[in-house]
């Protein structure tokens, strides 16, 4: 590999103390008061490594596939250097940001966001996130009142740079993640413009998975002799499945979906991502799982950014435990406890199967990763296989009902493709969105349809009554419509009347 930094860390050679803690590494108190609150007490070996270095103001290159625990990594120390407003911010001019970390995608960007606002609990700084499909002016409204830390997208950013709305003169950390991908989706010149917008003096920190070209050309023109760590060999794809377990089956496309539902109640199988090609047939099968009775929702490019942010908000929240899911919209996607990914359609390529994949075995977890191969994408899946030497190059031909797909992923005998529908537990209710049971509200919509069918039936009863009275067997007089035409009246009546004056 070609040396990029003055020095080369590699975390698989350093042997971290098993009883290591923020604290030992340098971390101030409020931070790691913050961290033990949310359960997060011991660090992730890349943290080992990169905090001591990071904290002292270096430039860092950290070479790591997301779920390593790199966001801390890089978070902690630029939460460290900001000054809060109640501690001497003000003398800052209008309270100009002082870190910008810059991300590929909205999901990622809200990701980190969070993670930072977990760590600075403990203090009064102020984090927000810029991206677009948003709104321009609830992000200039909160640039106006002043921020400390800004998380965004290369797009959005400079556009509200080129406003002056947003001042990056006054950062001192800045922070690219995934620099790999920004590149693949054609954002490395913006983010070269957003460097050059920053002052000279400042420490930087370079996040990628892999080491392209233009990113190394990236390093080398805007860092200063940084310190480079890498979480494993990125010539060694395999590494990054090493806690996840594959299974690779050809699969014809017409019960595919029946195998993907009786996968779904395999044991021990919680949040799920399955990955589509197409936008079409993420919709398409989602729906699908809906009406087999699973919670699934789709996510792709095409659904608008609130809707987006619903879907994996309700993933987080357990409310969905199956996100069908194009690989442009599950970039962003930084959750550790996926249990399984299923492959619905054979990736184009190994770096599109490492990148799925890699959504579930993460932050020391394990996980399951089921790949359906269709006979015609066999030469594809062959390349894939070979070139990550999985030694799968030949998938066992598998139906929904052949027992070793039963077994190999512990799905209980006799499993059916479709969910029995059950009735809410006392006091609960379906959520019409999600499918799941949630407490019911006073005046629900339940009680309210309740409402409406007996309004309904009362109104039936009553429609009865009148019918009957038309017909002479109530109380009611009978009515007499007339039938005019053009005004005269015609009828029986008409034709007396006719008759008597003739």
């Amino acid at each position: 590999m070609t040396e990029i930094a003055a020095e080369t860390i590699d975390v698989e050679d350093v042997e971290t103390p098993p009883e290591q803690t923020f604290a030992d590494l340098g971390v101030a108190e409020p931070i790691v008061a913050a961290l033990a609150e949310s359960g997060i007490t011991t660090p992730f070996p890349i943290q080992a490594l990169t905090l001591p270095v990071a904290l002292t103001g270096a430039d860092i290159i950290g070479q790591a596939k997301t779920g390593t625990g790199k966001t801390l990594g890089f978070g902690i120390p630029l939460l460290q250097r900001a000054v809060g407003p109640d501690e001497g911010a003000t003398q800052i001019e209008g309270r100009a940001p002082q870190a910008l970390v810059v991300v590929p995608t909205r999901e990622l960007a809200q990701q980190v966001a969070e993670d930072l606002r977990t760590a600075s609990t403990k203090r009064n700084l102020s984090i927000i996130t810029i991206y677009g499909g948003k709104d321009f002016d609830p992000q200039l409204a909160a640039l106006r009142a002043g921020v400390d830390v800004v998380v965004g997208t290369p797009g959005r950013l400079l556009d509200l740079y080129g406003r002056r709305a947003l001042r990056l003169d006054r950062v001192n950390t800045a922070v690219f993640d995934e620099a790999d991908e920004m590149l693949d989706l054609g954002f490395l010149p913006d983010v070269e413009r957003i460097v050059d917008a920053l002052p000279a003096h400042r420490q930087t920190m370079l996040f990628s998975a892999t080491m392209p070209g233009p990113v190394i050309s990236l390093a080398r023109r805007y860092m200063n002799r940084p310190t480079h760590i890498r979480a494993q060999d990125p010539d060694d794809h395999t590494k990054t499945a090493k806690n996840t377990k594959q299974y690779v089956y050809r699969a014809h496309a017409m019960d595919k979906s029946e195998m993907v539902a009786r996968l779904l109640q395999a044991e021990g199988r919680e949040r799920t991502i399955i990955f589509a090609r197409t936008k079409r047939t993420a919709d398409r099968l989602a729906e699908e799982l809906v009406d087999r009775g699973f919670n699934a929702r789709p996510l792709h490019g095409d659904l608008n950014q609130q809707m987006r942010e619903r879907a994996l908000k309700a993933f987080r929240e357990h409310k969905v435990d199956v996100l069908v899911a194009t690989d442009v919209a599950a970039r962003g996607i930084d959750i550790d406890d996926v249990t399984h990914v299923i492959n619905y359609q054979c990736p184009d390529d190994e770096k599109t199967y490492v990148h799925r994949i890699g959504r579930t075995g993460r932050a020391g977890n394990t996980g399951i990763a089921v790949t359906f191969v269709d006979w015609d994408d066999m030469p594809r899946w062959r390349l894939i296989s070979k070139a990550l030497d999985l030694g799968l190059d030949e998938p066992v031909e598998t139906y929904s009902t052949s027992p070793h797909f039963y077994e190999d992923l512990r799905i209980p005998a006799g499993t059916k493709g479709r969910l029995r529908r059950r009735k809410p537990a006392a006091g609960q209710e379906v959520d019409g969105e999600t499918g799941a049971e949630v407490p019911r509200r006073s005046g629900s919509r339940r009680r309210s349809s309740e409402g409406r069918g007996d309004r309904s039936r009362d109104g039936g009863r009553a429609g009865a009554e009148r019918s009957g009275d038309s017909a002479g067997s109530g109380d009611r007089p009978r009515r007499n419509r007339r039938r005019t035409r053009r005004g005269k009246p015609q009828g029986r009546a008409s034709r007396a009347e006719g008759g008597r004056e003739g």
